[in-house]
Parts: C-alpha cells; sequence; structure tokens
C-alpha cells in the first residue's frame, strides 16, 4: 500500500493540477456513476424539506361548514357569531387544528402561530448551525443531524396536546430543517467539476419539487383522517433516510481539504472515481499545503461569517444576493397561502403550485449553462413581480370575477420565484470560495425564510385589501431584483477554494471592465 503523500496520477506528458477543480475534473472525470449516486442520495433531503415546509397548508386550514338549524343561513360567512349548536363542520373535527382545537374564533396571531413558529424556527437554526458545515462538523454530519432533528420533532409533534405545544414543536422542527437544503446544495455540488455543478445543483430542487407534489396526494387520501396522521407519514420516511445518509453519503473533498485532511479528501475522490485510480495515482502534492493557506481552518464556528463582513467585496455580494432572496422568499412562501385569497380548491391549488416547480427546474436544468445568472435573475424576478401586481389590478376591477386569469397569474409569478431561487442558489455557490460557501449559501437562504416570516401576516391582510399580498408581493421580488446589478456574472467560471483566489479574481474582473470601458 503507498503512502498517502506518494503522488497519485504522475503524468509525465502533463502538468500537475493547479487547483482542486483541475484535481476532480483530470482525476476522477467530470461526472461519473458514483457522483451522480451521491448527489442523488443527498438531494433527496429536498423531498423531506419540502413536506414539513408546506404540511401547514393541510393540518392547519380552516375546514368548511354548513348549517344545521333553519334560521342559520348559508349567507352568512362569520361563524362566530351563530350559536354552536347550529352549524357543523363537513368533516370530523380531527381534520385539522383549527377545528380540533375550536380555534375558528381566535385572533390571526394564534391561528398563524404554528407556521410563524416553524419560519422564525428557520431563521435561527440556520445563524446557529449554518456556520457548523464550514467549521467543525462538515456537509455529511450537518446535513444527517439537521435531518435527523427534523424527523423526531416531526414524531413528536404527533402527540401535541394543544396549540402552544404544537407551536413550540413547528419552532424546533423548523429549527432543524434550516440547514438541510444549504448542506444538500453544497455537498452534491462539491464533488464535480464546473461543467456539471448547475445541473448537479438543480437535483436538489427536483428534490423539493417532488416532496411539495407529495403532499396533495397525501393530504387527498388522508382527507376525513386526522391531521396527525400526515406528520406520522412524513416522519417515518425521514427517519429512514436519515439511516442511508450515515452509512452511504460521502463527505465533501473540498470541505475536507480545506480543512487540512487531505489523506480523507484522497480516499473520497478515489471512492467515487469515474475511472480507476490506484493507491499510487493521485495527490494533492502540487497544490499548496495548509501552511501555505492565508486562511487556515479556525475552531470558532463564526470565523467564516467574520471573514464574509471583513472583506468588503465579500460583504458587497451577501448583502446584494440577501436582498434579491428576501423579496424571492415573498413570493416563493406567499403564494401558496395566499391561494386561498382566490378561492380555489386546497389540493388542487397546492398541486398547481408544487407543478410550477417542474418547467422552472427544466429551464434552469437545460439552459443553466447557457443562461447569465445576473441577467436572468433581474428578469425573473421582474416578471413575477408585474404578475403579482396585475393580480391586485384584477382584484380591484369590478366587471366580472378574472378567476381563471387571477390564477394564471399567480401560477406565473410562483414560477419566476422557483426560476428565481434556483438561479440565486447556483450563482450564490459560484460567488464564494470553498471556506465560507456554505455559511454564504446559509446566509441567503436565511433571508429567503425571513420574507417567509413575513408572507403570511400579508396574506392575512391581504383577505381585506388584496395590497398588502399581491401588491407587496410584486413590488417586493421586482425591485429587490435589481441588487443583482451590482453582482459580477460567474457563469462559465472556475470555483475557487480560498479568500485569496477569489479576491484576486475578483480583482481582474473589475481591471477588465474599466480596461473595456477605456477601450
Amino acid at each position: 500500500m503507498a503512502e498517502p503523500t506518494q503522488p497519485l496520477l504522475n503524468d509525465s506528458n502533463s502538468s500537475p493540477p493547479r487547483s482542486l477543480d483541475d484535481t476532480i475534473e483530470r482525476y476522477i472525470g467530470s461526472f461519473g456513476w458514483a457522483q451522480f449516486l451521491q448527489a442523488t442520495l443527498v438531494s433527496f433531503s429536498g423531498v423531506f424539506d419540502a413536506q414539513q415546509t408546506f404540511i401547514s397548508v393541510f393540518t392547519d386550514f380552516e375546514p368548511k361548514w354548513h348549517c344545521t338549524e333553519s334560521f342559520c343561513h348559508d349567507s352568512i360567512s362569520n361563524i362566530c357569531i351563530l350559536p354552536k349548536t347550529s352549524w357543523s363542520w363537513d368533516f370530523p373535527p380531527h381534520v385539522s387544528v383549527i377545528s380540533e382545537w375550536g380555534l375558528q374564533c381566535s385572533g390571526s396571531f394564534v391561528k398563524g402561530l404554528p407556521e410563524s413558529s416553524f419560519f422564525v424556527g428557520c431563521l435561527i437554526g440556520g445563524l446557529i448551525l449554518s456556520t457548523l458545515a464550514d467549521s467543525s462538523l462538515g456537509r455529511k454530519n450537518m446535513l444527517f443531524l439537521s435531518c435527523l432533528l427534523m424527523s423526531i420533532s416531526t414524531m413528536f409533534t404527533v402527540f401535541s396536546p394543544n396549540i402552544w405545544v404544537y407551536a413550540f414543536l413547528r419552532f424546533v422542527n423548523g429549527f432543524g430543517r434550516a440547514t438541510i437544503g444549504t448542506c444538500a446544495l453544497v455537498l452534491s455540488t462539491e464533488l464535480v467539476g464546473k461543467r456539471w455543478r448547475g445541473r448537479v445543483g438543480i437535483m436538489s430542487f427536483f428534490g423539493f419539487m417532488l416532496g411539495f407534489l407529495s403532499l396533495p396526494a397525501m393530504a387527498y387520501m388522508n382527507r376525513g383522517n386526522s391531521w396527525r396522521i400526515l406528520y406520522i407519514w412524513t416522519s417515518v420516511p425521514t427517519i429512514i433516510y436519515c439511516v442511508l445518509v450515515r452509512y452511504f453519503v460521502c463527505e465533501s473533498p473540498r470541505w475536507l481539504f480545506v480543512r487540512g485532511r487531505r489523506e480523507e479528501a484522497i480516499s473520497i475522490l478515489k471512492r467515487v472515481a469515474s475511472i480507476p485510480l490506484s493507491d499510487g495515482t493521485m495527490s494533492f502534492s502540487s497544490l499548496p499545503t495548509e501552511e501555505e493557506e492565508d486562511e487556515k481552518p479556525s475552531v470558532n464556528i463564526y470565523a467564516a461569517m467574520k471573514v464574509l463582513v471583513e472583506k468588503r467585496w465579500a460583504l458587497r455580494r451577501l448583502t446584494a444576493v440577501m436582498a434579491v432572496a428576501f423579496g424571492i422568499g415573498l413570493v416563493y412562501y406567499g403564494m401558496p397561502l395566499a391561494l386561498s385569497n382566490l378561492d380555489f380548491n386546497v389540493y388542487m391549488s397546492a398541486a398547481f403550485n408544487a407543478l410550477m416547480d417542474l418547467p422552472a427546474n427544466l429551464i434552469t436544468l437545460f439552459l443553466v449553462d447557457k443562461l447569465s445568472r445576473r441577467n436572468a435573475l433581474i428578469g425573473f424576478t421582474a416578471l413575477g413581480g408585474v404578475s403579482s401586481v396585475l393580480i391586485f389590478a384584477l382584484q380591484n376591477m369590478r366587471i366580472g370575477s378574472h378567476g381563471a386569469l387571477q390564477l394564471v397569474l399567480e401560477l406565473i409569478s410562483y414560477f419566476c420565484a422557483c426560476s428565481a431561487f434556483n438561479i440565486e442558489m447556483i450563482y450564490t455557490i459560484e460567488l464564494f470560495p470553498t471556506c465560507v460557501r456554505n455559511s454564504a449559501i446559509a446566509m441567503t437562504r436565511q433571508a429567503l425564510v425571513l420574507g417567509g416570516v413575513f408572507s403570511p401576516i400579508m396574506v392575512a391582510a391581504g383577505r381585506k385589501n388584496g395590497f398588502w399580498s399581491f401588491g407587496l408581493f410584486g413590488l417586493a421580488i421586482g425591485l429587490l431584483g435589481l441588487f443583482a446589478v451590482a453582482l459580477p456574472e460567474t457563469r462559465g467560471s472556475d470555483l475557487c477554494d480560498t479568500m485569496d483566489e477569489e479576491e484576486c479574481k475578483d480583482r481582474q474582473g473589475n481591471n477588465d471592465i474599466i480596461s473595456s470601458v477605456i477601450a
């Protein structure tokens, strides 16, 4: 057995690799079957992520009711002014937390508390856990722990005795779920070269779409039964998935390399190699050693965030992508909730919205190598904003109901939010180096989730005045999308591993712009 420090692929006819991208592309190929299976398994976490994100649409809804006394008329819309003996739910009370715990006359704060708690948990969990994937735990362990915490809290939710315990468990669920999407996206893309990076990144979005699409089907099969059954159906598969992640998913070799664990990185690369490799065929000897790196691994879990704030170019990029993400989040999370304002069937409306993820993912999948990241992001956010504002305009027209047209515009706006979200995640991967990439994506997703915190409040206010929902959704995503103008174009660029590499590339890009302007 050769020592790990011996050269691994010494080809006298070719120069040694200069970066980790060169190593991956030269020694194991751009994309092999082992990499495909790893990316597929990691991306499947999006299924369970989506289920917990949107499950409240079917567990926290207010069921329909009907009159049981002669003095009660169908024209009465306020159930709270009627005696309890004069009306009845269309389904057994246990179909929803609202009907089971008698919350139909409670304030909007109480009704929306579980969903708001979930998103607040996502925010806090993201801030606390996100940098662990860059510092001490790594991508794989963070993904495993996040899925495990989410699955356990989901199972405990089944035994909630009241709205307050239920809201707390939803908070814990959101706390655990916070880093799943980030870790899955980063882990799946860090194992491949730049040619396949965008396509592999889309795989995690397909997983999220599949999870969202599965919810209406599961809820429809569960109609008339307890809302608790939905939580059982979504928790058990997640626990099984945690076992698969623990024993079959590989750690990111990029992260291992940056942390100075080169022997482990070599072992992972050999394990997923698309071409046969012997023990003496690969080495990182030509790459910078740990002592030569300016950014040594730090035990401080917030070191990555500190670096992002201290570097002016990094802070500028982070501020821009977070501003865009907040606008996208308002529409991405708000539109499915606002469908109730358009008076559509809850199962069909959710299914239509979930299906919008498919064309968004397909367009991104096949055009990701051709699309300008910056222009595509600005275009999708602008179109989504216009469509949302048009819904508000139609709601204020007194001629006809325009229900079908409103639904079409809603689907267009949601489709644009999905597409913009996909592009933004890939864009963020390419904007930041390996040493802070997970933290940067986590902060971007936190800005997205922050939009989710505000969207239920805006949807509730929009039931009386559509401007507070669809109007503000459109203005926010359209205007905040313009922050992308401040970002550099990254299509086809190499991934950098250190801040110094990225700073040099940024400086070179600025010099090229100045030279072109002068010329």
